[in-house]
């Protein structure tokens, strides 16, 4: 497209075909949200990059106006001289430039900070680009962006240049953030295989990606890629220096989805922290805890620290309980009893069979450690105790047992 004549402009926006312009463009519109409408459905899918919240959120409602606008312009040339149409088809290209920055960063880096100044950095450049540009002043300022030069090795850079390569590098990564979260998406939706194998394709892919989208944005930008073998020199002794710890995590995380030694709902207990395996990203190991916290454990510490995980080996968790009775309780009248009361517990297995232990000799008397078993520690441990001790206790009310103490009265038995 030209650049624009502003005088010719605004006087082609008063005059009455100017109407007819605004009709048809409100038309494209209509129809743009009506196919949005009918292909998103009635529901919301503020996950989407093509869809959001409400119609126009997503990038296929300016995509779909900016075609039909295009098309109609096409077509409408040719009855009027067009002038809406030359001011809304620049607005629906940065719209959708916009739109589709701001959504893929979003969906890509959900809880980035510095995302967000990207995001208000592409939105500011592209809205002054087109006011630039239907003033007809962007041609100038482009002519006073190349005349500021100077020489860089052998070569000489313009300001124009650096913008330019900025933009498309911009524009690259985007694209190939684009690509993998939609591969990584369809990855993670399949029902079938391994959850963990799954994982590091994506993030292989992803990975991937980036690297050949940096590649082609650092050739786009005009920067030769032969300086990269100095650049990968000073980045490696980086690495070795201040970034190893970084480095040592993103390697851990391929590791340990590689080696499979950790999976996606795993019961794990690691550095006193005990919770269930949400997510493994590859720098960290999202695990939440029963009662709702979460932390984020760095691969690293997973390699090279003891990991106890519940869910990998037998699924069985043994628990105990101790409790102390007067030295004179009758132990051989009181385990079948008291073995029965504690299976009868739901969660507590019938196999293995729960155990009555005479685990020490107090002053006070017999230490007796009762030994059960659960098959569901997701569910949590401390309730499971608690209703067996519940059952020991009414047990020992049934047969008149009074607890070892300094009263020796009768006491709730305390959990071990």
């Amino acid at each position: 497209m030209a650049p624009v004549d502003y005088s010719a402009l605004a006087e082609a926006l008063v005059a009455p075909t100017a109407l007819i312009e605004a009709a048809v463009l409100a038309g494209c519109f209509g129809l743009a949200w009506l196919v949005v409408r009918v292909v998103r459905g009635a529901q919301p899918r503020p996950q989407s990059i093509w869809f959001g919240k409400r119609i126009i959120d997503g990038v296929l409602f300016p995509v779909l106006a900016l075609v039909l606008a295009y098309v109609a312009g096409r077509l409408l040339q040719e009855v009027v001289p067009l002038a809406v149409f030359r001011v809304a088809v620049p607005i629906l290209l940065s719209l959708v430039a916009i739109r589709v920055t701001v959504r893929v960063l979003r969906k890509a880096f959900p809880e980035s900070r510095a995302m967000r100044v990207v995001e208000r950095s592409v939105s500011w450049l592209v809205w002054i680009g087109v006011v630039l540009w239907i003033t007809g002043v962007l041609p100038l300022v482009l002519a006073e962006l190349d005349a500021i030069q100077w020489k860089l090795g052998d070569s000489q850079v313009s300001l124009r240049n650096l913008i330019e390569g900025a933009l498309s590098a911009v524009a690259v990564l985007v694209i190939a953030l684009w690509v993998s979260a939609a591969i990584e998406a369809r990855l993670l939706r399949k029902t079938t295989g391994d959850l963990s194998v799954r994982k590091i394709a994506a993030n292989a892919v992803r990975a991937l990606l980036l690297f050949i989208g940096l590649m082609l944005a650092l050739s786009a930008a005009g920067i030769d890629l032969t300086a990269l073998g100095v650049l990968g020199g000073a980045v490696g002794v980086g690495i070795g220096f201040g970034l190893q710890k970084l480095a040592s995590n993103y390697i851990s995380g391929f590791v340990i989805l590689a080696e499979r030694s950790l999976h996606i709902g795993d019961l794990v207990k690691v550095d006193q922290f005990e919770g269930r395996v949400v997510d493994i990203k590859t720098r960290y190991t999202v695990i939440r805890a029963l009662n709702g916290r979460e932390a984020n454990v760095p691969n690293e510490m997973l390699i090279t620290q003891r990991v106890e995980n519940y869910s990998r080996a037998d699924p069985n968790l043994a628990l105990t309980t101790s409790v102390q009775v007067k030295g004179a309780t009758d132990l051989d009248a009181l385990r079948p009893s008291l073995l029965e009361a504690v299976s009868a517990v739901p969660r507590v297995l019938g196999k293995p069979a729960a155990s009555l232990q005479l685990s020490a000799f107090t002053l006070e008397g017999l230490e007796l450690t009762v030994q059960f078993f659960i098959d569901d520690p997701g569910k949590g441990t401390g309730n499971v105790k608690s209703d067996v001790n519940e059952a020991v206790l009414r047990v020992f009310n049934a047969r008149g047992i009074r607890l070892a103490g300094p009263a020796g009265a009768a006491a709730p038995p305390a959990a071990g």
